[in-house]
């Protein structure tokens, strides 16, 4: 699974877990699947995102403190195109709700 935060440093580009360790929230919702890994964002930056599509890629250098690329010498990064306005009509909504723990 990925987990895209608001927060500063690691909080800030997407991490990679094992699914079920790391732990998701009311506060949490789940954007869609990446190569059939599920891909959560906390409520608050989808909001500042939630017209833009955004893109995962990766790129040479250090991922974030704990997730699963670190060994790879490989980190995740988002980049974010906006959407047209007739992309937005046409978007699907979230995949599902997040329930706690």
């Amino acid at each position: 699974m990925f987990h895209q935060s608001g927060g500063c440093c690691d909080g800030s580009q997407p991490m990679c877990f094992q699914e079920g360790e790391f732990k998701t929230g009311g506060s949490d919702v789940c954007l869609g699947q990446v190569q059939g890994c599920k891909f959560y964002m906390s409520a608050d930056q989808f909001e500042y995102w939630k017209h833009t599509q955004l893109i995962l890629d990766v790129t040479p250098g250090r991922g974030s403190s704990f997730s699963l690329e670190i060994p790879m010498g490989v980190r995740f990064y988002i980049l974010s195109v906006l959407f047209s306005e007739e992309e937005l009509k046409n978007l699907a909504p979230l995949m599902e709700p997040v329930e706690e723990g």
